[in-house]
C-alpha cells in the first residue's frame, strides 16, 4: 500500500503526464497541498522531492514548484553503428545531410549546435591496455558537446580517444575545424584505411559529480549512465575509445536481441 507522500506524488505525476499540468505551470503551494490532502507539510515536501528527483518539476526557492520543461529525448539503439557504417562510402553530399545524433533525436542539423575541442594527452593505464600501447603514449583526445538549440545544456558529455600516430596518417583528422565530420568517426577511420568489425558498449550507472550536475543541468537525485564505447577493427585491434556521460532523465536505451529459432 502506497504511503501518503507516494499517493500525492502519483496524482501530481499523472496530472503532469496527461497534460493537466503543462510545462512551466506552477503547482499548488505546499500549504494548499497540505490542506487538500490533509497531511503534514513534511509529507508534501517528500512528494515534491520525489517528483523533483524524477525530473518532472523544478523547485525555485521562494517562488514555488513548477512543471519542468521536458528535455530533448535521446533514443540509442545498437543499430546506430551499422547505420553509420552503411554511410561511410556514400558521397560527402549525402553524409553531410544528417548524423547519428540526428538519428537518435529526430532533430535536424539545423536544430543542433555542435562543439569540438582537440588536444593530446598521455595514455593512462586503462586506455594503454585497450589500445596495446605503452602507458604514456600520445593520444588524441577529442571532446564533443552537441545540444539542441532549444536548450542550454548538451545532450551528453563525450570524450573520444585515438592513438595520435594512427590519426596523424591523415592530418585532417588532427584539426577540430573539420567537425562535425560528415559521416562521423567511422568515416574518419575509413580515410586511413580502417574498417570496423564491431563496437562493444560497456554501460554502468552512478551518481553524478557536482561539475556533471551543472554541465548537464541534472535534477537532484538523477543518475548518469557511463558508456565506454570500444571500436575494434577487422584486424582485431582497438582503434577508438569513447567515454560518454549520459543523463538518465532524458535517454532511453533500446536493445533488441534476435533469437535463433529451434529446429523443428
Amino acid at each position: 500500500m502506497a504511503v501518503k507522500y507516494e499517493r500525492i506524488a502519483s496524482e501530481l505525476r499523472a496530472k503532469i503526464q496527461n497534460g493537466e499540468l503543462q510545462p512551466g505551470m506552477q503547482l499548488p503551494g505546499e500549504q494548499v497541498l497540505r490542506a487538500d490532502y490533509k497531511v503534514s507539510l513534511p509529507v508534501v515536501r517528500q512528494a515534491l522531492d520525489m517528483l523533483e528527483s524524477e525530473g518532472l518539476v523544478d523547485r525555485v526557492h521562494g517562488r514555488g514548484t513548477y512543471v519542468r520543461m521536458p528535455r530533448q529525448r535521446v533514443r540509442r539503439t545498437p543499430e546506430r553503428y551499422q547505420w553509420e557504417k552503411d554511410r561511410v562510402k556514400l558521397p560527402e553530399s549525402q553524409r553531410r545531410r544528417t548524423g547519428a545524433t540526428e538519428r537518435d533525436t529526430g532533430l535536424t542539423m539545423a536544430d543542433l549546435e555542435f562543439h569540438a575541442e582537440y588536444r593530446t594527452c598521455p595514455a593512462p593505464e586503462d586506455l594503454a591496455k585497450l589500445f596495446g600501447v605503452p602507458v604514456g603514449a600520445k593520444l588524441l583526445q577529442r571532446t564533443y558537446r552537441t545540444r539542441s538549440k532549444q536548450e542550454d545544456t548538451p545532450l551528453n558529455l563525450n570524450r573520444s580517444y585515438l592513438v595520435y600516430d594512427m590519426a596523424a596518417e591523415n592530418p585532417a583528422l588532427l584539426d577540430p575545424r573539420g567537425e562535425p565530420w560528415p559521416g562521423g568517426t567511422q568515416h574518419q577511420l575509413h580515410t586511413i584505411g580502417i574498417e570496423l568489425d564491431r563496437i562493444v558498449d560497456h554501460i554502468t550507472a552512478r551518481p553524478p559529480g557536482p561539475d556533471e550536475v551543472e554541465a548537464l543541468a541534472l535534477p537532484p537525485g538523477v543518475s548518469v549512465f557511463v558508456l565506454r564505447k570500444v571500436s575494434i577493427d577487422t584486424s582485431d585491434h582497438v582503434v577508438e575509445v569513447s567515454d560518454v556521460l549520459i543523463p538518465a532523465d532524458r535517454t532511453e536505451f533500446v536493445y533488441t536481441t534476435k533469437l535463433t529459432r529451434w529446429q523443428a
